[in-house]
């Protein structure tokens, strides 16, 4: 026989309604709260030990990090030879040195005006090597970006391009361009072309990478095409650190066509190494310095353009 069920009394539903809703609510007292805790079962509601890692394991794997790591030194001072006695027997030639650079040579025609024309040269060459590799290396940062490329073989192809540019040095590009069409500036600028494209490149893809992709997904669910939410949603979010990593390849590329110019790629840095060979060593120093107040200007511009963005 089926039991009967005896009907609840109208104060009876009307006390459980408040206090399912007080509960619910949020307003319920702790004695409420404990009370329903006690009744769920045991098994839900067991701590979580949090196993203690042992001291003894932590201490030998440290111990063994540091071991490795003065092996791998110890072997690379061997390999390079990197020994202070050298640096102490070769003092003298040091303070030889030293005293033939100074004080500079300040002939005005003979150094001076010369110096200034090859540090405007080496001037043009970072500028030249910087805003002449931005059309490709911004192609080539959209497609290396995953948050903007749609397909994964365009990814890699763009990443690709981009790691062989960035691993091949500028003077390298220097040196293929000289052989090429022969000493002076414009071997310089195309070696700088080339790899700050890469460089810059690998720079702006993270940049984008690192933007919020909501108003890109809003774009995209509106039904606008890949180059709208580039335009609309991609480079109004990102163009800050463009133009920011921009201005700091540009810092970055004058002080490298210095070193172009030493392989022959034109520029104050060419002075520099007849100064060297020739060992007029006060030339030398006058050249050092008059880059020297390059680099300080140029890098006091950049910071002045960045903090204005």
């Amino acid at each position: 026989m089926s039991k009967l069920v005896q009907p609840q009394s109208s104060s009876t539903i009307r006390r459980e309604r408040t206090e399912g809703s007080s509960f619910n609510r949020g307003t319920h007292s702790a004695g409420s709260v404990d009370s329903r805790l006690a009744a769920v079962p045991h098994i839900l509601v067991q701590p979580v030990v949090i196993p203690k890692r042992p001291k003894a394991r932590l201490w030998v794997g440290w111990i063994t990090a540091i071991a490795v790591a003065v092996i791998i030194h110890a072997i690379a001072v061997n390999s390079t030879e990197f020994y202070v006695e050298k640096l102490i027997d070769g003092w003298s030639n040091m303070v030889a040195f030293f005293k033939d650079a100074f004080p500079p040579n300040l002939d005005m025609d003979g150094v001076v005006k010369p110096g200034f024309e090859g540090l405007l040269t080496t001037l043009w060459i970072g500028l030249l090597g910087t805003t002449f590799s931005v059309p490709l290396a911004f192609v080539l940062s959209l497609g290396a970006a995953e948050t903007v490329t749609p397909h994964r073989t365009v990814y890699h192809a763009c990443r690709s391009v981009l790691s062989f540019l960035r691993a091949v040095p500028d003077i390298v590009f220097a040196l293929i361009f000289v052989t090429a069409v022969g000493l002076g500036p414009f071997a310089g600028v195309m070696a700088l072309i080339l790899h700050n494209t890469g460089v810059m490149g690998k720079l702006w893809a993270e940049a984008v990478e690192e933007i919020d992709d909501g108003p890109q997904i809003a774009l995209r669910t509106a039904g606008a095409n890949r180059v709208q939410q580039v335009c609309h949603a991609v480079l109004p979010m990102s163009m800050a650190n463009l133009v920011g990593l921009l201005l700091y390849r540009f810092d970055v590329n004058v002080r490298s066509s210095l070193v172009l110019g030493l392989v022959g790629a034109g520029g104050i840095g060419l002075l520099i190494n007849r100064s060297i060979k020739t060992f007029q060593f006060d030339e030398m120093l006058t050249y050092i310095i008059m880059v020297l107040v390059l680099v300080i200007v140029v890098d006091q511009l950049s910071a002045w353009l960045r903090r204005h963005l």
